[in-house]
This record gives structure tokens, C-alpha cells and sequence, in this order.
């Protein structure tokens, strides 16, 4: 992806600690070593999945490795994301301090609810937003990528943010697989696809090309 000469505000949205990381922290690395601006929002602390303190806690070192400059914390309950006005107006209130160039979201088809939910919240939130990518989980479904970036040169970043969550590591509901398994694999999938040693993939709701 090609980086113009001006500085430009990228926001990654998570329904959970750790979705960000797997989903796109390659991609947000390199912006910010590029010298943009990212920015985070985590709607739940993902506390059916472990402590909340801890999750935030894990939050907060995984945002230093992946040099963001703000995370924001959407403050909803593990599974109770909704489709609804106020959560809407959540989104759209860190859009409005952050007035991003970029946002990165979970993806619409999904098995777990909070990542179908809010990617819908954004969808409307974001509509006045240029560019707007979707990017995958363990749980999506049915994703066909259409935009890809090399994360060749900070794969073992993206590795180091995702152990950062150092409870969720070995939390992928497969006998034997980490999450660090998962990342190197699907890393290396996609940038198959893209002709590259390692990528991050991704689905463009809108993706603005200035020419």
C-alpha cells in the first residue's frame, strides 16, 4: 500500500482484546514506523474469555508494540455488543476525535455475534469515511479478500502483539494450536495469494484511490 507524504489518522476497531492483532496488526505497524497516526477502539474487554483487568491490561502492552497513540475503550459487555443507536453514537463519537483516513473492522460474516454486530455499527458509523477494510478472525466466514498488504518485514511484530494477550495464546478452541500457529499460517496463506511471503488480507467496504 503506498504511503502519501502527509500524516494520516488509521483507526482498528475490535469487538475484543486481541481482534485487532490478528485481524491487522502487520498493517498498522507499518503505518505507524511510516510515521501515521493509529489509534485503537476496543468495544468489550472481553471478559468471557478471561479476567477483564487482565485483558485490558494486555491491551495496553499490545498497543505499545503495534504504536498506536490512543486506545479507546468502548466499555460494552464480552457478547452483548448490539446493533443499536447508542452504540452507534459510541462508534461515531471516536470517529469524530480520531477523523480517520482508515478504519479497519472485523468482518460482517461471522460466528461470533460482537464481531457481525459491530461490524454492522460501522458500516453506519463510518459512512462519511473514504476507505473502510474489513479484515479476518479465526471465526469469519465466507471472506474473499480484495486488498492485500506484505507484512514480510513485521510479521514477528504482529507475533509479538498477539503475545502480548499472553491468556488468550493458547485459547483457539484446537487441541495444540496458538493463536501464534494461526497467525504465522494464515500470514503466509495470504501473502501466497498475494505473491509475497507473508500478507494481511482484507475486504474493502470502500477504498478511495486518488489519482
Amino acid at each position: 500500500m503506498n504511503l502519501p507524504q502527509d500524516k494520516m489518522s488509521i483507526l482498528a476497531i475490535g469487538a475484543h482484546p486481541d481482534d485487532i492483532e490478528i485481524g491487522c496488526a502487520g498493517t498498522l505497524i507499518k503505518y505507524s514506523r511510516a510515521g501515521h497516526r493509529v489509534y485503537l477502539l476496543v468495544m468489550t474487554s472481553g471478559g468471557l474469555g478471561g479476567e477483564d483487568e487482565v485483558r485490558r491490561q494486555e491491551q495496553a502492552v499490545s498497543k505499545g508494540i503495534l504504536g498506536a497513540e490512543e486506545l479507546y475503550w468502548g466499555g460494552y459487555r464480552d457478547t452483548e455488543i448490539s446493533v443499536d443507536v447508542p452504540t452507534i453514537s459510541r462508534v461515531e463519537e471516536v470517529l469524530k476525535r480520531v477523523s480517520p483516513d482508515f478504519i479497519f473492522v472485523n468482518f460482517t460474516d461471522d460466528t461470533h455475534q460482537d464481531h457481525r454486530n459491530l461490524a454492522q455499527i460501522t458500516v453506519t458509523a463510518s459512512r462519511y469515511t473514504r476507505n473502510v477494510l474489513f479484515y479476518e478472525t479465526p471465526t469469519t466466514q465466507n471472506f474473499s479478500p480484495n486488498v492485500y498488504v506484505d507484512i514480510s518485514e513485521c510479521l514477528e511484530d504482529k507475533i509479538k502483539s498477539l503475545q502480548a494477550h499472553n491468556s488468550q495464546v493458547l485459547k483457539t478452541n484446537i487441541e495444540g494450536l496458538s493463536i501464534v500457529e494461526v497467525a504465522r499460517s494464515s500470514a503466509n496463506f495470504r501473502g501466497v495469494q498475494a505473491r509475497v511471503k507473508f500478507a494481511e488480507a482484507f475486504q474493502s467496504l470502500r477504498l478511495f484511490i486518488n489519482i
